[in-house]
This record gives C-alpha cells, sequence and structure tokens, in this order.
C-alpha cells in the first residue's frame, strides 16, 4: 500500500507539473492566434507566461508554513555544502556562517531549464508551426530531455567556474532563492552536517566539480 500511494503521488506530481509549467501556458498562448498569426509574438507571449506561473508558483508556495520550514531546511543544506566546499570543520557555528544561497542550487536549475525551453522550443517552433496547443505541448516533452541535459551541463560549468559570463546566468537563479531559501535554526543545521556526512565520498577528490 505505501509503495501504490508513493507510486500514486508521483504521477500526481508529474502530471501537476505538465499540466502547470506545459499545458497551462501553451493553451493561454494559444489564445494570441485570436489577435495575430505571428509566430514570433506566440512564442514570445508562450515564454513570458512560462516564467509569470514558475515565479508566481514560488512566491505562493514559500508563504506556505510548511513549505518555509522546508525551505528553511533547503537553506542549511547550502550552508552546510558551503561550509564543506570551503575546507571548514562542519560544526553548527562554521556552517550558521556561510551564505544560503548556493551557485548550484536545485531552484536556479529549474529556472534554467525553463530559460533554455524557451529558447530550444522557440528554434523549433520557428520552422515548424505547429498551432493546435496539444500538438505543441506533445513536442515540448519531446524536447524536455535534450533541455534537461543541456541545462545540466550550464549549470555543472557555471557552478564550477567564477567568470562574468558564469555570475550573470548565475544571478537570476540566485535572486529566486530569495523565495526558496530560509534561515535555519541550529536543529536544522545540525540535520544539514548530518545528511552531508552521509553522502561523502570515501575516496578524496570524487566530489569535485
Amino acid at each position: 500500500m505505501e509503495k501504490a500511494v508513493i507510486a500514486f503521488s508521483v504521477v500526481v506530481a508529474v502530471a501537476f507539473s505538465i499540466g502547470l509549467f506545459m499545458m497551462l501556458p501553451t493553451f493561454l498562448a494559444s489564445l494570441v492566434e485570436l489577435v495575430t498569426d505571428s509566430v514570433l509574438i506566440r512564442n514570445l507571449v508562450d515564454a513570458v507566461l512560462r516564467i509569470a506561473i514558475f515565479m508566481t508558483y514560488l512566491i505562493l508556495v514559500s508563504r506556505m508554513k510548511d513549505i518555509r520550514r522546508l525551505f528553511s531546511y533547503h537553506g542549511a543544506e547550502h550552508k552546510t555544502i558551503f561550509c564543506y566546499e570551503r575546507g571548514l570543520e562542519l560544526t553548527v557555528e562554521n556552517v550558521r556562517a556561510q551564505p544560503k544561497h548556493h551557485p548550484r542550487c536545485g531552484t536556479s536549475f529549474l529556472f534554467v531549464v525553463i530559460v533554455v525551453s524557451i529558447l530550444l522550443s522557440s528554434i523549433v517552433f520557428s520552422f515548424w508551426h505547429f498551432t493546435n496547443p496539444w500538438l505543441r505541448t506533445l513536442v515540448h516533452l519531446a524536447l524536455l530531455p535534450v533541455v534537461v541535459g543541456l541545462t545540466w551541463e550550464i549549470n555543472r560549468y557555471v557552478g564550477g567556474h567564477d567568470n562574468l559570463l558564469c555570475r550573470a546566468i548565475r544571478r537570476p537563479g540566485m535572486g529566486i532563492q530569495r523565495w526558496t531559501t530560509f534561515e535555519p535554526d541550529d536543529s536544522m543545521i545540525e540535520v544539514g552536517i548530518e545528511a552531508l556526512k552521509q553522502v561523502l565520498p570515501e575516496e578524496k577528490g570524487k566530489d569535485q566539480w
């Protein structure tokens, strides 16, 4: 029963994500065709809607009490990783002094996924003009593995380098973390430390980016 509940939850979560972040903006953007048949304008509206829905979702859920607590653990995770990467002893005092925004955060990854998806789909739809919103949604889903792969490589490179271009790419994601990462209390930091200890590689250097 527990496995069935978990499987059902995953299916619902995936369906909700596809519906909210892919299907909804695609269907709303299709209304643009009532005014103009410009592919450029439709793609632009689609892009703006995707970012607006994503940001609205993050801001709203961050105001929920339980989610805010979860995001405080998120802050503990970032602080702990910063402490480890700087070669400091993993103590509550050392971790507490670290920044709570991290350049390789999953929030930044999601934002870059949206941006890469917008750019890639704009290129595809400029060559193949799909007007049917269901077909456009299927194309978005088909492009998703490519989008995620490209985003992973971008995040990996940006997270391991510090230059003007990388800082510019990181900036939007770092800004978004103000809604997904909050200051943890000491008990949360202790959890972050223990969690990190469980995944540290035995061989030195295996965790380098």
